[in-house]
Parts: C-alpha cells; structure tokens; sequence
C-alpha cells in the first residue's frame, strides 16, 4: 500500500467520516460533549471513524522507532510507548512532558482529533525516570502482605507517572512465580495466587477515581499462567523459562494463575497485556479461547488487550497470519515497536480481504475509546505541569522507606539483632552494600538495570552510616580478606544478584558468586555477623548458613536502602513473611508451598521478629 501525503489521508478521512466542514460545528459533535455518558460519545465517535482511523487506534509505535513526526498524526497512533530505558534527552519531568506534548499536538491535527495514549513500565515506581521514587520490587511487596501500603504505592507510583504527562502504567504484574529460576521472579508478589490477589489494591491506588488529576490507567500482566511455564534445555546451553510453555492443566491454570486476573477485573482494571508465553503449545497472543472466551466473556473484561513487545510476531513467520490470528483471538491494540507500518498496512488488508470481520475492529476500537474517554483524554490531552513537584517527593519517599521496612524477612537471628547503634567498629562487606543500582534491579532506568549509583537514593552503606550513633566507626570493605576482617565489633554482609529482567534473568543455578561467599566465610569467621541477601529471588546458603548469627532477606529494595538500617538497629521490628519458599538447594527448585515432601530450608510465609 503507497503511502498517501498527510493532506491527501485527511481529505479522504473528512469524506469518508462526513466529518463537518467548520471548526465550529465540529466542536459540537457528541463525542466531544464530556456531559453525554461515555457509551454515548464512543457510539457516536465510532460512526465518524474511517477503517483507517480505526486501525491507527490499534497501532500502538515505540516513540524510539517513530521515523517522523508526522507518522504521528498520519497514522493516528492511538498510542505511543517508551520501551525500558527510551527516554528523552532532557530525562526530567519538564524533558518527558515536552516530548509527551510534542506528540500529542502532532496526534491532534489529525482530523477527528482523537487523543493519543502514552504508555510505560512504571513497574516499582517510575523507574524510567531519572530521580522519580524507586520503591522495592514486587516480590519484596509480597512479603510485606499489606495490601493498604500497596494501594498508597500504586497512588504515588500514578502521581509521578501523570506528572511526567503519561496516562498508561504497564502495571502491575500480577503473575506466579512458580520456579525461583525465572527471570521475573521479582516481579511476582509471591509463588501463592493468595498474596497476587490481595495485592490488586495497586489497582486502586493507580486509577483511584479515573480522569481525575493524579490518576493513570493500570495494566494487569500477562495473561496468562506467565509464571507457570516449563523448563527448556532441550538445545545445548539454552536454559529458558522466559516466554515458555506452561504445559500445566486448565484445573491448574484457573486454580494457581487466574485469581489475581479476576481480582484485577473486579477492581476495573482498564487494559490487560497478553504473555508472550503459550500454554500447552498456542502462544498466549493468538489464544481465543483464553483471551475472548475466558477473559472477555466468562470474566467479563470490559477494557481492552493489550500485546506484549511485537509479541504477535512470535505466532509465526507470516505477518498476515499473525495479524489475522492476534486480532481474531482478541488483541484490541498491537505493540509494534519495530514496524507500525507493516503492521497498519496488513491489518488494513486483512480487514478489506474479510479476514477479520468489522465487527471485531468494531469491537476492539470501542474498548480503547472507552478508556480514553474515562481518562479524560479528550479533554485534558496535554501535561499537568503542576504535578512536576510529585516526582521524586519527600512523601513518595518516607512511603518507599517503610515498604523497604515491612519487606524486610528475618530468616535467622542468634541474639545479634537489633544492633546496637554504639557498637564501636563495624564492618560492612559485601557486593551490594553500597550499590544503589544493585538493591534497585532490573527495570531501573534502563530494561536490564545496571551497577553503580544510577539513581538518587541511599545505599544500604550509606543508611548503617546515618543510623549508628556518632561515636561508632564504620568502614566497607567490598570482599575482605583474612586479615581485614580483623579488629571489629560485628560484621554486616550485604551480598545477593545483580540487576537482571526477563530473558537475562533466567539462571540454571542460584549460588552466590565466589566474592560474596568468601566474604561472608572472612567476615562471619572472625566476629559476630549479619547477613543481608539483596535479591530477586531466595539464593542457595545452606552450607554457609551455620556460620550466619543474623540473616536477613530484604528483596531488591530501590531507592530507599535507609530502611534496612531502620530495622537492623531497631527503629522498628521486622514484619515480612516470606512471599515464596526458600530451598535447601538447587535439587528441589522447582518447590513450592503445598508440594509432596515439601522440605524447604525455610517455608513459605516465614519469618521472626526479635
């Protein structure tokens, strides 16, 4: 299909639309009147729409791979995303929010003037975003088992997100992790449908009263069973659970994967994201059954599907089929990031070719409207500005220091905790004691995460040091040998994992690496220790174990490391449970609560005080 100029598709659509021919009379259609019931104004903005209008509402363009500006308003996107790590030059409030606007202005030329969507992976806040609120991981909220923090999570998590001008969280992820060697396992409130299902109060917080200031639409992910796929080792040196088959029973599938979808809807959750992963060999993106006659029929979603990363693409090698087959199962709007023409263009075909009936466009394009009218797109398209002092906030910031504290799990305790404040000469190891951008993780700035100080925020290090009293000497030593692991009072060991996220993030083995287990060998043999795992998922101690006298699983906490310290040295007492089993080795991963000869080193929902 030859591309048409932009002046050439806007004639066409007016013709085709009956579009009016004044500014003034446009301005009165129905879909424009915000007192008029939102059923009322999509019927109606629907009967103006042209093919064309409708497949751009379907497109949505990674703002990266965006070839022209003007692609923004000849297409139509009905929305435009930032991938993990896409950000403006100027990565500021002010910096997105003039990015954001610039395509929304481009969006509005077009004729019928209908919003575009933004959307991102704010996922523990906007972590896109440099100096926005980092808060811990979803697998360290799951310890907290406080579905009210959550909520208030979710609330300042949409402020920042809205005051970047940003309407659509990616968020959250609502999956079970049922193999500790996934990837994402961090991104899983816990291996039980119990603690995902509780913690849908996110949902709440996100979209509080929709449209009003401050609010943003949530996404629950992946649909479905995303966490319940199997191993693949059949290749050699292919290790991957990450966008596998879940090879388990629809008794299994409705039982252990499907309560927090169902929660989530209950909730009004505005769009749902399909997995990348299959189940029982059909990949989740082409799925009828689970995604229109589950979903949308016996579940009763009334948003719209969202795909994963040009995740349509991976139903086959034929885009037509592709196509054909994502829209037909019930996928209402594509996340093409590589290739939003190719894509317009062959929805377009196999729409006119009557492969895929009107009626499902219909359908899909009445699902995305319906959201856009509830955000109050229409009438407030472009940036609050006011809300730039949200981002980052003393508040968000004091919230995100006492979910660190509340996902907090102490595992072992030898009399050693609380510390005392006076203690005259610790000594801190370990490779992520003074590593912001390891106890943040993956989905930190970038897709992957990184090492090093690459947000604002304090380091565990950095919060033992503001904690103790001003006569005690703290001194960091990385991995301490022998002899610098003399002279002190007690020793605090902050190992665990660096930043991963999906793909990268599957590991064949859970071990600490060889520098953490020596220091906690040099540190724990010469003095009284506590043993802190940074991680996104339990890690292998059972040998090491019995030389611990305190151990301490505090998740990937983000940007807040002072409230590790506030629990260590009793400002308060610890709450967490533990979210997902901890084995013994890596000879029972897979393991979780309710297994035959569950034996785990320490069970699901574990968890001391002092």
């Amino acid at each position: 299909m030859l591309r048409k100029s932009r002046a050439t598709r806007m004639l066409t659509a007016l013709l085709l639309t009956g579009a009016v021919s004044t500014q003034a009379q446009s301005q009165d259609a129905p879909y424009l009147n915000p007192k008029l019931p939102v059923e009322e104004r999509v019927k109606d903005l629907l009967s103006r729409m042209s093919l064309e209008d409708k497949v751009g509402q379907m497109t949505q363009a990674e703002r990266g791979n965006i070839k022209n500006l003007d692609d923004v308003s000849y297409y139509a996107f009905g929305s435009i995303l930032s991938g993990g790590g896409s950000v403006p030059a100027d990565n500021s409030p002010e910096g997105w929010a003039n990015m954001i606007d610039m395509y929304q202005r481009e969006t509005l030329k077009a004729p019928l003037k209908i919003p575009m969507l933004y959307g991102i992976d704010a996922v523990h806040g906007h972590n896109n975003v440099y100096g926005a609120t980092i808060f811990p991981h979803n697998i360290g909220l799951g310890a907290t088992r406080n579905p009210e923090l959550v909520k208030k999570i979710g609330e300042a998590t949409a402020k920042e997100v809205y005051a970047t001008g940003i309407r659509w969280n990616f968020a959250p992820c609502v999956c079970i992790a049922r193999d500790e060697r996934w990837g994402r396992t961090y991104e899983s409130y816990g291996e039980d449908p119990e603690i995902a299902t509780m913690m849908t109060s996110i949902i709440d917080g996100m979209q509080g009263n929709l449209g009003q200031p401050g609010t943003v639409l949530a996404t629950a992910k992946h649909f479905v069973a995303d966490g319940g796929t199997a191993l693949d080792s059949s290749t050699t040196g292919n290790y991957s659970l990450d966008q596998g088959d879940s090879r388990i029973s629809e008794e299994e599938l409705r039982k252990i994967h499907l309560p927090p979808y169902k929660a989530a809807i209950e909730k009004g959750v505005g769009s749902i994201m399909a997995s990348f992963s299959s189940w029982n060999g059909v990949k989740l993106h082409g799925h009828k059954y689970l995604l229109t006659d589950l979903l949308k029929g016996e579940l009763g979603f009334k948003g719209f599907v969202i795909s994963d990363w040009a995740g349509i693409d991976q139903i086959s090698n034929d885009p037509a089929k592709n196509v054909r087959e994502a829209i037909n199962a019930g996928i209402d709007m594509v996340m093409e990031p590589n290739n939003y023409p190719r894509f317009y263009n062959t929805l377009l075909s196999e729409v006119e070719k009557g492969n895929i009936p009107m009626s499902r466009i219909d359908d899909a394009v009445s699902r995305i409207l319906t959201q856009k009218f509830k955000l109050g797109l229409f009438e407030n398209p472009f940036t609050d500005r006011s809300y730039f002092n949200q981002l980052g906030s003393q508040e968000h910031r004091d919230l995100a220091r006492q979910a660190v504290r509340e996902s907090l799990v102490l595992l072992k305790n030898e009399q050693v905790l609380p510390i005392k404040k006076d203690t005259a000469k610790i000594l801190v190891a370990g490779s992520n004691a003074d590593d912001i951008g390891n106890q943040s993780g993956g989905w930190t700035m970038t897709w992957q995460g990184g090492s090093g100080k690459i947000i604002p925020g304090t380091s565990i290090l950095e919060g033992i040091q503001k904690t103790v009293s001003s006569t005690s000497k703290v001194d960091y030593v990385k991995w301490p040998d022998p002899d610098q692991a003399k002279g002190y009072d007690l020793g605090i060991v902050v190992v665990g994992e660096r930043p991963y996220a999906e793909g990268q993030g599957d590991r064949e083995n859970l071990v600490l690496g060889d520098g953490d287990r020596r220091a906690i060998d040099n540190v724990c043999s010469a003095m009284k220790c506590v043993v802190v795992v940074v991680s996104g998922r339990p890690q292998i101690l059972t040998d090491q174990l019995p030389k611990m006298n305190a151990l301490v699983a505090a998740w990937l906490p983000g940007s807040e490391g002072q409230g590790v310290a506030d629990v260590l040295f009793g400002d308060f007492n610890f709450s967490g449970k533990l979210p997902i089993t901890w084995p013994k080795s890596m000879d029972q991963v897979p393991i979780n609560v309710g297994d035959a000869n569950y034996d785990p080193l320490f069970a699901y929902g574990y968890g001391l005080k002092y």
